[in-house]
């Protein structure tokens, strides 16, 4: 067979598009978003390459539209769960053994069909399945998961360079095998990027993967499903079964050949995940690789120099995109006096124009939040915020699930640093905002550190340089993504490697060598050109007379 060192594509960022009035981009995917919705869609399982259907039919709505079926999916069992695994299992020699050229071809082939031929209907598919403005899942569901796909072929082949010193006479060299198993992939529903890549990084090192999205995420979910089989995906690789939560971890974390899991969701989950490992971890091959991103309780603090309109909109923009269910969101600010009275007056100025609505009319900078059980636990907090002694709604504050689950961006005030909307993680269009007497920064800070068990972003608001480097290092273990004088969302991969640790996760970084590393296994081989002969070493010879 012939050899060579390969040299893979420069990975680049995948240009985001702008969607603009009268854009060709614009029409198009308005287009496709009336094709989606004119048609009714059956979704199966894919296991083992093959189209599976059940009879438990499972209607899909967009979250903004209750009254419209999309589709529907067909709901698995725990039979399905072992199949899925045994069709993994059955692929994964011939997978482990591929060239890795190969692999990554698959790979890259998958980015570019996305931002090409697939670009409108994976961001149709997310934002009439998920509820997302057209620029919110162009970010995510075309450009991050191309990004993700290119950058994780990057990174497997760095990760392959990785190798030893040899000294004179022998030659060391590390082989990266794939983990001896199958990798279990849940993922979340609010981003499409991540629901491809938590499958895709184990895949592109080699390993074989039972996949369970998300039941809010299953339209999308089937379309990047299809994009890996035309990128030449081999059956039984990546397999996509819709089961329950519970189901699927009966059968898989008691599997003898379960060897990790990639994760993002909520803290509660991992943290039970982690335990039943735990427990079960004399029945595996080998110690599972655990890898999880989960929840936040995100920050943005400022000083008293902050500028107050970069401030403002930092709190819009990263409170309320996508309806705050970004685990990255802004959830809590920190605000001193001196300032509070511009902000306040700035944001409720910024909040009046913004719309709110479904994504199809691409105005609507809020639509609605991902289903009924969300709806219901964000309206809970904003009415107690009404009551509540120790707090005010000072924005927003309206619910209506009558067509959509709509929730207004709302803004409440604390006036106690640990009332319960600044310490609990909400996800959905809720900000609050405590004020801080101007001199007792360092203890406010302190208060910030210690109010949440999670550390995944956070944002630092100032002018004063010292005040910067000060608040940094005060913050050093809040937040694994931190960012200065910019809101604390929108990482990008290659530039901003993603994850946070305290109960935020792991904090592997997605889409980074740091998180590809985990889905192999070093071998070490060092070979010695000639051998010796002898036991002895020169010390152990006698002296000369």
């Amino acid at each position: 067979m012939p050899k060579g060192i390969f040299n893979v594509p420069v990975a680049k960022n995948e240009p985001v598009k702008s969607y603009a009035p009268g854009s060709p981009e614009r029409i198009s995917l308005q287009a496709k978003l009336e094709e989606l919705r004119s048609v009714e869609v059956e979704i199966p399982m894919i296991i083992g390459g093959k189209d599976v259907t059940t009879d438990r039919r499972i209607r899909i709505h967009p979250p903004h539209e209750i009254s419209h079926t999309l589709g529907y999916y067909s709901q698995g069992d725990a039979s399905h769960v072992q199949v899925a695994i045994d069709a993994a299992l059955e692929a994964k020699a011939s997978w482990a053994n591929l060239a890795w050229q190969h692999r990554a071809a698959i790979f890259l082939k998958a980015a570019d069909l996305l931002a090409g031929p697939y670009r409108d209907r994976i961001n149709a598919a997310t934002m009439l399945g998920q509820s997302k403005n057209a620029f919110q899942a162009e970010i995510d569901a075309a450009c991050e998961l191309a990004d993700f796909f290119r950058f994780g072929v990057k990174c497997m082949t760095d990760i392959y360079k990785m190798q030893p010193e040899s000294a004179p006479g022998q030659w060391n060299y590390n082989e990266f095998r794939p983990l001896e198993g199958f990798i279990f992939a849940l993922t979340p529903f609010n981003f499409t990027s991540i629901a491809g890549n938590l499958p895709a990084a184990p895949a592109m090192m080699g390993n074989v993967v039972v996949w369970k999205p998300s039941k809010t995420a299953i339209y999308s979910a089937a379309v990047i499903m299809d994009i890996f089989r035309e990128a030449g995906l081999p059956d039984g690789v990546i397999n996509l079964i819709y089961v329950s939560g519970p189901v699927a971890a009966d059968i898989v974390f008691e599997h003898p050949e379960f060897a990790g899991i990639h994760f993002t969701g909520s803290t509660g989950v991992f943290q039970e995940i982690w335990k039943t490992i735990g427990e079960n971890i004399r029945k595996y091959r080998s110690y599972p690789r655990i890898v999880g991103e989960t929840g936040g309780k995100d920050f943005i603090f400022a000083d008293h120099t902050a500028d107050p309109q970069a401030l403002t909109i930092a709190m819009v923009r990263g409170a309320f995109e996508y309806q705050g269910q970004k685990c990255s969101a802004a959830s809590r600010a920190y605000i001193p006096e001196s300032l509070w009275d511009d902000v306040r007056q700035r944001l409720g100025r910024e909040l009046a124009t913004v719309k709110m609505g479904p994504p199809e009319d691409f105005t609507n900078f809020v639509n609605a939040v991902i289903d009924e059980a969300s709806f219901d636990k964000l309206a809970g907090f904003i009415e107690r915020a009404k009551t509540d002694q120790d707090a005010e709604v000072i924005f927003g504050g309206t619910c209506d699930k009558s067509v959509g689950y709509y929730i207004q961006p709302t803004v409440i005030l604390a006036k106690r640093p640990d009332y319960i909307t600044m310490t609990e993680e909400l996800f959905g269009p809720v900000l609050t905002v405590y004020v801080y007497e101007d001199e007792k920064m360092d203890e406010t800070l302190g208060l910030l550190d210690k109010t949440s068990l999670y550390a995944l972003t956070g944002a630092v608001f100032s002018q004063n340089r010292y005040n910067i480097e000060k608040i940094t290092k005060r913050l050093e273990n809040s937040a694994g993504n931190f960012y200065i004088n910019d809101k604390p969302t929108g990482a990008v991969v290659g530039q901003q490697p993603f994850g946070g640790a305290r109960g935020s996760g792991t904090n592997d970084k997605a889409g980074s060598v740091f998180n590809m590393l985990r889905w192999v296994s070093i071998r070490t081989i060092k070979e010695t050109f000639v051998a010796p002969l002898a036991y002895t070493y020169p010390g152990f010879l006698p002296d000369q007379e």
